[in-house]
């Protein structure tokens, strides 16, 4: 299946309700042709809001532009813009069958029948669900139905994908098998997707950028791992994970000027008291099979979380010893007012 790779240009789009409550202020945003965007943040924040606008279910305030490859389509409805969308709720017609639904958005552009058999056919082999093609959609499971919306979005060759939390409603062990399938399924196609989100998880494992939304603002865009390992303030930081937050003086052998440090569960480890640089009691212990998560009381009243991959457990009240990597600290230098603000 081809698709075309179209690149989505976003021009100082602000979104206010008529309750004067702002939804999103001015940004712009480039995404290119044939990238996998990711807009994370929590509820409220401006993330579908902003998906709605690029569909052209919303339109932005005045002055604000939406471009698909440098053709301005602000004032194009969704019908017209050639976009599919994949719901939290599916949106599947329940009084068609498996066919018929993904056949729908092809059948409304007249195409015909031998195009519509031809194209049906493809998507339910790419989505593995040949054998339901004539099952109604009460009679499938949430992860089968979830197939049969990316098959339905996607069978018109939409010139962008767009992806409203779509595992949102499943289980924890179906959403990791489908978010695996569609990360397959949109590096195979190539297509541009704006993918919702407020699962950090599912943002990493799909998104060849990620923009991280705070407040109707883009807080930081970036790959992965530049959000991951250089945010650029203390929101970014622990909405991507856990960030540890620690008095440098209470760090055996650090020299720098930072009077606190900040850094990631992985980048300490469990080790004899002559070896640590820190030290202090454990608070809390969860075995989550491959590791044990420990919420560590420092000697300098901080909370500390690190993963130990021992087998030993882990008494409560344990006098435990770190051994800090101080090459893999986080910079929060230039968080706005100094260290202190952060």
């Amino acid at each position: 299946m081809s698709v075309s790779k179209t690149a989505v240009s976003l021009q100082q789009c602000a979104k206010t309700f008529g309750d004067d409550s702002t939804a999103l202020y001015p940004l712009n945003l480039e995404i290119s042709g044939g990238e996998t965007v990711v807009l994370l943040g929590p509820s409220g924040c401006g993330k579908t809001t902003l998906l709605r606008i690029i569909a052209g279910l919303e339109s932005p305030d005045q002055g604000g532009r939406v471009l698909f490859n440098g053709d301005d389509v602000t004032r194009i409805p969704i019908e017209k813009r050639n976009v599919g969308m994949i719901f939290q709720s599916y949106a599947l017609f329940p009084n068609m069958d498996v066919f018929d639904n993904i056949a729908y958005g092809l059948r409304v552009r007249r195409e015909d029948r031998s195009v519509i058999n031809d194209r049906v056919g493809e998507m339910l082999e790419m989505m593995q669900i040949s054998d339901l093609s004539h099952r109604k959609i009460d009679q499938l499971s949430g992860g089968q139905r979830q197939r049969v919306a990316i098959a339905r979005a996607i069978a018109t060759r939409p010139r962008v994908l767009l992806l409203d939390e779509p595992l949102a409603a499943l289980d924890a062990l179906l959403r990791d098998r489908l978010r695996v399938e569609i990360d397959s399924l949109l590096r195979t196609l190539g297509i541009t997707a704006v993918y919702v989100t407020h699962d950090q998880a599912e943002a990493m494992a799909l998104g060849d950028r990620i923009v991280v939304m705070s407040k109707g603002r883009i807080a930081q865009s970036g790959t992965p791992r530049e959000i991951y390992y250089n945010p650029t303030d203390p929101f970014v930081a622990d909405f991507i994970g856990t960030l540890n937050r620690v008095s440098a003086a209470s760090v055996k052998g650090y020299q720098g000027s930072t009077p606190e440090l900040f850094f990631r569960p992985e980048d300490a480890e469990i080790v004899s008291a002559d070896s640590g640089n820190y030290s202090g009691h454990v608070k809390s212990a969860f075995f989550l099979g491959d590791r044990t998560r420990l919420v560590i009381a420092g000697h300098d009243q901080a909370e500390v979380v690190v993963d130990s991959k021992h087998r030993a457990e882990f008494a409560i009240g344990t006098e435990v010893h770190l051994q800090m990597n101080l090459d893999r600290l986080i910079d929060m230098s230039g968080c706005e007012g100094g260290q202190s603000a952060c």
